[in-house]
């Protein structure tokens, strides 16, 4: 049966050859991936509804049921069993995974991340974990591009657009917001703007929009109508909120980066991990219930609030119910138990996004900067709700390193497009403050550190994707150090190089042979059983390590200026050497081809 249908792919993909063009089969690609994003995303969302209304049915909506504390734990339990014995490979970190398959794995995501993060995702969320269904959505959206790209043996370049055509159309899928799933794939995953790569992706985030509206007649995701009209006089205040926004985003991620710290030295104890993310997510549950599960619902309260009344709201089933006069105290203390909320979630075993808790935060501390700048009498009044809009956008763009994205998903998920201009300013702003100590997004930071993240800068970019294995010359031939002069000169002329290593009998690097340097005797007979190797063996300019980055190797070639270097394993055994001539021969054939539309 499988040799029937590998046979029959092959005819299709015979005849597509034939009579369709790469450019024309990829734009059919996109729009099946754009579809297929917003069934996942439709799945996906159905999934967390029909949980949440199973294990929520018969509750009294005014007081507090105690299940809430034990449902997030269940749910990470039962994550984590389907991670560990069924997809049996690491899906955490979505975006994060996107990226390093983008910089090191030539576009290649598993099949099973086509449909391994919903299921996980969707556990955890309908039981009330406290994280977000977007960066699973999008590690799904984007493994179907790859999967889809591989099916029909397409090339790594377009591996690479399918991807991000998989992204895109998850977030324009998930949030109905085809133009921020666009520049989310522009700035957050790195794809280069050109007209190559511009139309597959904005035909994949329509397709996925428009199906979506189609599963699903809601609107928008969040009911807003714009307090007012920005003046002027506000810009002030929107400055100083994208400031706030800025250091609330580097609370985020520092804090965030602790804690998965702090769970990843229990990674082979799997039950720690849960009792320690359990206990965590239950005790601030019970003190902040508004962090039980993605937070949508106290955002919308924050949204649409006129009274004070209604804003108090977000008090309800918590001990601070009935003391309107601590508001602010109960809105910055969930501001900064978020990100353990998150992190306990993740980090005992559960699967989820950082894109709601971005939000969610952003939201409280829109709120909480208007309410205080009116309590004090700043400067001119500020609509608390507007500022709720404004302080997403803020925090969505500082987390991601991604204004653009900032500025359209929120535009678009509120239909707050009056408030254009002051959400450009606060997420402008937010992103100007935190470069300022963090150049990379949550997504990027981890694989930054490795070295293995690509940018939009082209050089650094083909520096990434090179990989020193590739250009290593593993067949050089290598001498003893015992070995005489004339032995030495066949082995010369019977090696492809004008260097030969020295090796000790444990095959340790010694030293090299550098047959320019013995040029004065090398012609004279008389002295070839008179000299060992031992006697002529010189250092090269520099050594290379298997571990250590393209950029690294190629700024000792520009230091040295040597024609060749040796590459040694970590315990100084010699792997092979590298060319000067060979490795800027691939890098440039690597920028040709990046550069081929």
């Amino acid at each position: 049966m499988h040799e029937k249908i590998s046979a029959l792919l092959n005819q299709v993909i015979e005849w597509r050859t034939r009579h369709i063009n790469n450019k024309q089969f990829t734009l059919i690609l996109s729009l099946a991936v754009g579809f297929l994003a917003a069934v996942a995303a439709s799945i996906l969302h159905t999934l967390i509804k029909q949980i949440q209304h199973l294990l929520t049915v018969g509750f009294d909506i005014d007081g507090f049921n105690w299940l809430y504390l034990i449902y997030p734990v269940i749910g990470i339990f039962l994550t984590s069993l389907f991670v560990r014995y069924i997809v049996r490979d690491n899906i955490s970190h979505g975006i994060t995974r996107i990226l390093y398959a983008i910089s090191s794995k030539k576009n290649r995501l598993k099949a099973h991340n086509c449909w391994s993060s919903v299921i996980a995702s969707a556990i955890t969320i309908g039981c009330g974990g406290s994280v977000g269904a977007e960066a699973p959505i999008v590690l799904t959206g984007s493994a179907i591009g790859s999967n889809l790209g591989r099916l029909f043996k397409m090339d790594n370049h377009t591996l690479m657009l399918l991807v991000g055509c998989g992204a895109a159309a998850a977030i324009a899928g998930i949030f109905k917001a085809p133009i921020a799933g666009l520049v989310f794939t522009l700035e957050v995953l790195m794809i280069d703007l050109t007209m190559a790569s511009l139309l597959p992706i904005l035909i994949a985030s329509v397709t996925a929009a428009c199906f979506t509206y189609i599963f699903s007649s809601d609107g928008v995701l969040f009911d807003f109508h714009v307090d007012g009209t920005w003046t002027l006089s506000r810009v002030p205040a929107y400055i100083l909120m994208g400031v706030a926004g800025g250091i609330i985003s580097l609370y985020f991620m520092r804090t965030m980066t602790a804690c998965e710290g702090v769970f990843g030295k229990l990674k082979n104890h799997p039950y720690i991990k849960l009792a320690l993310g359990g206990a965590m997510l239950s005790t601030l549950i019970a003190l902040f219930p508004v962090l039980y599960g993605e937070g949508y619902h106290s955002i919308n309260i924050l949204l649409n609030g006129r009274t004070p009344q209604d804003w108090d709201q977000i008090l309800n089933n918590s001990l601070f119910y009935g003391h309107s006069n601590l508001l602010v105290v109960y809105v910055l203390l969930v501001i900064l138990t978020k990100v353990f909320a998150t992190s306990a979630t993740n980090g005992g075993g559960g699967c989820g996004g950082t894109f709601a808790p971005s939000l969610f935060i952003g939201a409280y501390v829109g709120f909480l900067f208007a309410r205080l700048w009116n309590m004090y009498e700043i400067g001119i009044y500020v609509p608390e709700k507007n500022f709720v809009l404004l302080g997403m956008a803020a925090v969505m763009a500082g987390v991601m390193h991604a204004p653009l994205t900032g500025i359209f998903l929120i535009a678009e998920i509120t239909g707050g497009y009056q408030m254009f201009i002051p959400l450009m300013i606060v997420s402008i702003c937010s992103y100007l403050t935190i470069i300022i100590f963090e150049p990379h997004s949550i997504y990027g930071m981890r694989l930054a550190r490795q070295g293995k993240l690509i940018t939009h800068h082209t050089d650094k970019a083909i520096l990434t994707l090179m990989n020193i294995d590739s250009v290593i010359d593993k067949n050089i031939s290598h001498v003893p150090e015992d070995m005489d002069l004339g032995a030495l000169v066949h082995a010369i002329s019977r090696s492809h190089t004008t260097i030969l290593p020295v090796l000790d009998e444990g095959g340790k690097f010694m030293g090299e042979i550098d047959m320019s340097k013995l040029r004065h005797i090398i012609f004279r007979t008389e002295l070839y059983h008179h000299f060992k190797v031992k006697q002529l063996i010189s250092q090269p300019p520099c050594v290379l390590s298997v571990n250590d980055p393209m950029e690294t190797v190629m700024k000792n070639f520009d230091q040295t200026d040597a024609g060749m270097l040796p590459v040694l394993e970590t315990d100084g055994t010699l792997r092979g050497y590298v060319s000067r001539s060979h490795l800027y021969s691939t890098y440039r054939k690597m920028v040709a081809d990046m550069s081929a539309e």
